[in-house]
């Protein structure tokens, strides 16, 4: 039969040549000998077998050039000198498989490994494929064979092991656990799931003996015995729990899993007043380890979250206990701290956060949770105290130096401004995002405006843009400033434009479009967007009013014009020519 394939993709040769070289011995005693040599458990002349092991490279060959046509004609010529050849049989099922032609597939698939029992990967893939098929009967059956076929393997018991389970076979399930301790050692993740096993067999008493097996095995581990303790208390026995606990504490007194457990053997018998002692005893225990401690505040936390009644106040009492001891490591105020602002107590996570970055200098998260808080009640002088520490511990902190430039622009300390970015500069990177550099040249551009230095405030725009063209900041405040000086005023529309389409709503950007077509002449186009800008939200600048006024006068409007100056002028403008304006009822250029 011929099978048309050559629209295979190319993904169902990933699936193969896990059996590319052949079974059985070589022919080499057949061609001295002029007998018969065997692949799998065929016989085949070592002329056969130099004919076999041509075409099967030359079917790997088209295979590789994706030529699968000519490849499948070739295996099956493989298969015509020799049926028994595994790894032919292997590579066709691959192709049946990916044609969703299953029976044949797997009936390939099954004569590849029956002729080569001890190639573990083929005898893998028909375990995976009876999987698939939910032949779960004939995979368990070839599993128990790999099993002993493959003694290193751990995988084949692993398979048995869900299989079983899947079966709820729990005597099976208990037998493969038992393998694979023999295998591997006893150790705590067998025993559990042999202990789980057994309680869903009903048999408590094997299930307990399985967990003081363990105890037993590791008599020097108070681990497991904690965990024999914790397995008493979750199924009922108390007593037991308490006097294994009791036990551990005896032998290490320090012993937090020990500490915490009993804490929770108080919890759960209704001895609030112990388990609050309990619980102070390891957590304001100076031989306890911050890591445990963590740990420990995140488990009584994630249960008080879960709990019916939650009671953040009973864990900010804890937290608050453990503050007053002297700290030396940052990750217990720094969960505190985050827990705050999880509950949305932001002030009361302030000073819990300077004591973190008191502790931990160069703890970043930190300081820009401080820099967050700062900004949202405008307190420049705290993002300038917190941030300027903050660059010296942690030069490539570029967002600190942001927060930082921005705080010394509106402290007016310009040279500050100018010295932090060009640090921050030097802290750039391939990986940096561009966005970032780009903000860095604005706010130089910014600055160097307000010195009166035009020539550097336009070189650090261009810098801008070449980072970020979309910078919309820095398109806006380059083109304004540009069409204050009346000059390159179509590059300035050409920059302006681009703000007020990403933005047509901004009162300021629709003012400096306006502005830019009003110096350029277009009085009545620049009438539209002086018009948006002031119907649009948002307070208007004295400027933006004045330049209404002004532009109403160019289109005629005296009234509207006088109208707008007026305003402007109420609202404190110190522009110097617009008392000039109003009195003699005209425009007057600066």
């Amino acid at each position: 039969m011929k099978i048309k394939i050559g629209w295979l993709l190319v993904s169902v040769w990933v699936l193969t040549s896990c059996g590319t070289a052949r079974t059985g011995r070589t022919a080499k005693s057949a061609k001295d000998e002029g007998a018969s040599s065997p692949i799998g458990k065929t016989y085949v002349t070592a002329e056969q077998q130099r004919k076999y092991d041509y075409f099967f490279l030359e079917a790997m060959r088209m295979k590789e050039k994706k030529e699968y046509d000519a490849a499948f004609g070739l295996l099956q010529h493989c298969l015509d000198i020799n049926p028994g050849a595994s790894s032919a049989l292997y590579e066709v099922s691959q192709y049946y498989m990916f044609l969703r032609q299953v029976p044949q597939g797997q009936a390939a698939l099954e004569q590849a490994v029956a002729y080569a029992p001890d190639n573990y990967w083929y005898s893998q893939g028909l375990v995976n494929l009876y999987q698939q098929q939910n032949e779960l009967d004939k995979a368990v059956v070839l599993l128990e064979k790999m099993v002993t076929r493959f003694p290193t393997k751990q995988e084949p018991l692993f398979s048995l092991l869900d299989i079983y389970s899947r079966q709820e076979k729990y005597n099976d399930v208990i037998s493969t656990l038992n393998r694979l301790e023999k295998r591997l050692g006893k150790n705590e993740q067998l025993s559990m799931e042999k202990f789980r096993i057994y309680l869903q067999m009903k048999d408590d008493k094997k299930a307990f003996q399985e967990i003081e097996s363990l105890v037993q095995e590791y008599p020097m581990d108070m681990r497991y015995q904690v965990i024999l303790g914790d397995v008493y208390l979750q199924n009922g026995k108390k007593e037991e729990a308490y006097e294994t606990y009791q036990k551990v504490l005896a032998a290490e007194p320090d012993n937090p899993m020990a500490l915490f457990s009993m804490a929770s053997y108080y919890e759960q018998t209704g001895q609030k007043e112990l388990h609050q002692q309990q619980l102070d005893t390891l957590l304001l225990n100076k031989k306890v380890t911050p890591d445990t401690k963590i740990n420990v505040m995140r488990q009584i936390i994630v249960e008080n979250e879960q709990s019916s009644a939650k009671d953040s106040t009973q864990v900010i009492a804890l937290f608050d206990r453990m503050m007053k001891q002297e700290q030396d490591d940052p990750q217990v105020p720094m969960l505190y701290a985050q827990y705050l602002l999880s509950k949305n107590m932001e002030q009361e996570a302030v000073p819990v956060l300077e004591q973190v970055v008191d502790l931990d200098p160069a703890n970043k998260a930190a300081r820009l949770m401080l820099v967050s808080a700062a900004v949202k009640k405008e307190d420049y002088k705290q993002i300038i105290k917190v941030c300027e520490p903050g660059i010296e511990a942690t030069p490539d902190a570029l967002g600190l130096y942001y927060y930082l430039a921005i705080a010394y622009h509106q402290a007016e300390q310009t040279d500050s401004v100018l010295t932090v970015c060009n640090r921050a500069l030097k802290h750039v990177t391939p990986d940096t995002r561009k966005e970032v550099v780009s903000d860095f040249y604005s706010i130089m551009g910014d600055i160097y405006h307000t010195k009166n230095q035009m020539a550097e405030a336009y070189a650090a725009y261009d810098s801008a843009l070449v980072y970020n063209p979309s910078n919309i900041g820095a398109l806006n405040n380059y083109a304004y400033y540009l069409s204050v000086e009346r000059r390159d005023l179509d590059k300035a529309e050409e920059m302006s434009y681009k703000t007020v389409k990403a933005e047509p709503n901004n009162s300021t950007y629709l003012d400096t479009y306006a502005w830019i077509l009003f110096e350029k002449g277009n009085y009545a186009e620049a009438r539209i967007y002086i018009d948006n800008a002031m119907k649009s939200d948002g307070e208007k600048s004295d400027v933006i009013v004045e330049h209404c006024g002004d532009i109403y006068f160019m289109t005629g409007d005296v009234e509207g014009a006088l109208k707008y100056w007026k305003q402007a002028l109420e609202m404190g403008s110190e522009s110097k020519t617009l008392k000039r304006k109003i009195e003699k009822k005209k425009y007057i250029a600066e």
